[in-house]
C-alpha cells in the first residue's frame, strides 16, 4: 500500500488584463512595466518556443517532460519556464514528480487586446 496523499487541485487565480490596447490611451508607468516584463520574457527564442509549446499543447497544459525538446538542457528549460511564470505568462501545478504548465486564457486575451488596437491603426 502507498502512503501517498492525494492533494486537491488548486484553482488558478484569474489574471487581470495588464494594460489597455496601445491605441486606447497612453500606458501608465505600472502598465508599461507589466507589459515590458511580458515582452521581455517572450523576447528569447527558447522562451517563445516553450510558451508556444505549452499554449498549443493538447488540453491547454503540458508536462515539463513533454516540452523539453527545444535544443537546450533540462535545467535551462526549467530556468526559462520559471522566467515565463515570473512574467505572469504561465501558471504551474506539481503532480507527483512532474510540473504541468498552462497558459491562462486571460493572459492570451490580454496580450491580444494590447496589440489589437495597434493592428487596426496600421
Amino acid at each position: 500500500m502507498s502512503n501517498a496523499k492525494v492533494l486537491p487541485l488548486l484553482e488558478p487565480e484569474p489574471v487581470a488584463p495588464c494594460c489597455p490596447p496601445l491605441t486606447e490611451r497612453p500606458m501608465s508607468a505600472d502598465e508599461a512595466e507589466v507589459a515590458a516584463r511580458m515582452f521581455k520574457a517572450l523576447g528569447d527564442p527558447v522562451r517563445l518556443r516553450l510558451f508556444s509549446a505549452v499554449a498549443s499543447h493538447e488540453g491547454g497544459e503540458a508536462c515539463v517532460c513533454d516540452i523539453s525538446d527545444v535544443g537546450v538542457s533540462q535545467p535551462t528549460v526549467s530556468h526559462h519556464l520559471k522566467k515565463l511564470k515570473e512574467a505572469g505568462l504561465l501558471s504551474s501545478e506539481r503532480r507527483g514528480t512532474w510540473v504541468y504548465y498552462r497558459v491562462e486564457p486571460s493572459v492570451l486575451a490580454a496580450m491580444g487586446a494590447l496589440l489589437a488596437g495597434a493592428a487596426k491603426a496600421a
